[in-house]
């Protein structure tokens, strides 16, 4: 079960996050929630994949609800995290701490270059702590754009502000970095996370 205190809200989103056995469905354990937070029955959340198979969340049945609803969720090891919003379109991405030996060439790969040598600059231990950020930061926004890592890892650049990643360049189909708001934490030990959103366009 999701608890009261395993649950956060910042701004108009919603999130939650509880234990998560690999194999188990997710859209199972995310119902309920949902119902819970929209105070209707289960059987009222209708869910859906669109093409680029990200969840789409409506009412069912009878009754005017909020103009635009927005689910999102994200499992890693064996850590669970949903995020609902209201009139935003949100995303979310949760990460299991571990070695990952092979950050560094992904980064170079995948990101874009300023953030690829902003690591390269860091100590090994540091440098992994910090892709997570990173990565958890990018997989969010992208989710909440729509099409996920599909979309290309390196169509939006952050940069170091803190102990947390900042939008400062994106492609002009996610809209400017003003647009985005993200918010990163840690929602049990040995896990870090972020929500994104941004103002749903209709």
């Amino acid at each position: 079960m999701f608890s009261q205190d395993n649950s956060l809200r910042t701004g108009p989103v919603r999130c939650a996050w509880r234990d998560y056995r690999r194999g188990q469905r997710a859209e199972t354990l995310v119902r309920p929630w949902l119902a819970g937070q929209l105070h209707v029955p289960p059987a009222a959340i209708d869910l859906r994949r669109d093409a680029h198979g990200r969840p789409q969340l409506a009412l069912a049945g009878p009754g005017a609800g909020p103009a635009h609803l927005d689910a999102n969720w994200s499992h890693s090891g064996d850590g669970l995290l949903v995020a609902l919003g209201e009139d935003v379109d949100v995303g979310v991405d949760i990460e299991w701490l571990r070695p990952r030996p092979k950050a560094m060439a992904l980064a170079e790969r995948f990101f874009a270059p300023s953030e690829a040598a902003w690591l390269a600059r860091l100590p090994t231990a540091t440098a992994e702590d910090a892709f997570v950020r990173l990565w958890c930061a990018k997989e969010a926004v992208l989710k909440a754009h729509g099409h996920g890592l599909s979309f290309g890892l390196h169509r939006l650049a952050f940069a170091p502000d803190g102990d947390v990643w900042r939008l400062v360049a994106c492609d002009p189909a996610l809209g400017t970095p003003q647009d985005w708001h993200l918010h990163a934490f840690t929602p049990m030990p040995g896990y870090l996370a972020t929500l994104a959103w941004r103002p749903h366009r209709g």
